[in-house]
């Protein structure tokens, strides 16, 4: 593969250029001291090498990796993970942006993981694709260094889209035509983005994927056990001090603590309401309003998005004894914690979106391939936006080996995210897509 020099507003970067794409990978888009707020990275006059991934923020193995297999295993890792990647034809033109958030709870993942590569939805669609890679955990969304500096994480995603606003032409991206979109952890985080007042004007679309709306609120008591937890378990050293492995450690004890407030301790690390950059969460049907008149939303879940959480749940390790008749009904609690989850409070964002003169519109995933032990769950649409069959051929969640992903209905899904990213919920074959 060729390499090529790209001359952004920050500097000139050089990128690899094969196969009709450019790759510039693990660019820094901002720095910033442990449990301190980013600054935008300054101009460079050197040639920056971006042909190779950038590091992913330190965290332990995800709890669904049952699910989806390895994500991160073979990135470095560091405290400096403010990177992003851009994947663009390498004849782009003023084409439209999307801006991938990664999933993982807010405590692991990155954007800079190949099962996360947007080749085919770059070429497929004519679109730049930017991923993002930002703090998470105690080090993104739980300061205990500094209680008037939070939501470090979300704050690392804004600087993100500012880069994207200033660089994304020099890749041949149009920075009026930008669609945020993310999964999981990340749908919630474009929500967050949806409602503060400082990433108005950053994007004008948002696809949110299996976002856990339903959980967003209620949360001052457990992140103030989370903090104490946390405190408790580093015994008295500094957090600025601490090692990373204590910091983790912190972390452990924080979700424990998170534990006992049922649901929500499922998504224990999320941006703090009312901590900047985010508004008070009673401002929230204001904030709907106004981000409605500006932003055109695309937003749904899977059929069977929470099974995996009923599966690994105390409850459901009890049902796994009892045979066929506990699998149906873990299948029957999944769907119907879905629907509270993430389908009911879905439906009722578009709704609301709509009512204030908002364009939006919903889908569903119930497609998996045969066999899929947890259905259509979590994250079963992502093989079918980014990676490759063989990036893939790792998850549990696709079934019995050789896993493999439906290519057609792969290619149906990338042209209708393309499409909204082109030219929004008039592109769409309908208001309510079923994926199947």
């Amino acid at each position: 593969m060729a390499t090529r020099q790209i001359d952004s507003r920050c500097g000139p970067l050089l990128v690899h250029e094969g196969n009709g794409l450019i790759h510039g990978r693990g660019i820094v888009y901002a720095t910033a001291d442990r449990f301190a707020a980013p600054t935008q990275l300054a101009e460079h006059a050197d040639v920056v090498d971006a042909t190779t991934r950038g590091p992913a923020c330190p965290q332990l193995p995800s709890r669904l990796e049952f699910v989806t297999g390895p994500v991160t295993n073979a990135l470095a890792i560091s405290e400096h993970c403010q990177v992003l990647s851009v994947t663009a034809p390498t004849d782009a033109d003023r084409l439209p942006v999307m801006v991938w958030f990664h999933g993982g709870a807010y405590i692991t993942g990155s954007g800079e993981a190949v099962k996360y590569d947007a080749d085919s939805l770059t070429t497929e669609g004519d679109v730049v694709v930017v991923n993002v890679s930002y703090r998470l955990g105690v080090f993104g969304y739980l300061n205990l260094h500094d209680r008037d500096t939070e939501n470090l994480g979300l704050r690392d995603q804004i600087c993100a889209l500012r880069w994207v606003q200033d660089n994304i032409a020099a890749f041949g991206g149009d920075p009026a035509r930008v669609t945020v979109f993310g999964q999981s952890a990340g749908g919630d985080s474009v929500v967050a983005l949806l409602l503060c007042p400082e990433a108005t004007g950053l994007f004008t679309r948002a696809i949110l994927q299996s976002t856990p709306l339903s959980l967003r609120d209620g949360r001052s008591a457990m992140t103030d056990a989370m903090r104490e937890a946390a405190a408790a378990a580093l015994s008295g050293t500094s957090p600025t001090e601490a090692s990373v492995r204590q910091l983790l450690d912190a972390q452990v004890a924080a979700l424990r603590a998170a534990q006992r407030f049922g649901l929500l301790g499922g998504l224990a690390f999320a941006p703090i309401a009312g901590c900047a950059p985010l508004p008070p969460s009673d401002e929230m049907q204001s904030l709907i309003a106004d981000a409605a008149s500006r932003v055109e939303i695309l937003a749904g879940y899977t059929r069977d998005d929470a099974r995996p959480f009923v599966v690994m749940s105390p409850r459901g390790r009890r049902l796994r004894r009892l045979g066929p008749a506990g699998n149906a009904i873990t299948v029957a609690s999944g769907r119907a914690t879905t629907q509270r989850v993430f389908g009911r409070p879905t439906i009722e964002l578009v709704k609301a979106w709509t009512a204030a003169g908002g364009h939006g519109a919903t889908y569903r995933v119930n497609w998996s391939p045969q066999g899929a032990p947890l259905g259509a769950c979590h994250c079963i649409e992502l093989p079918l936006l980014f990676g490759t069959p063989d990036s893939w051929s790792d998850a549990p969640m696709l079934g019995p080996e050789p896993r493999c992903v439906d290519t057609e209905l792969a290619q149906r899904v990338r042209a209708q995210w393309s499409a909204f990213a082109h030219d929004g919920t008039a592109a769409l074959d309908r208001a309510s897509l079923r994926i199947a």
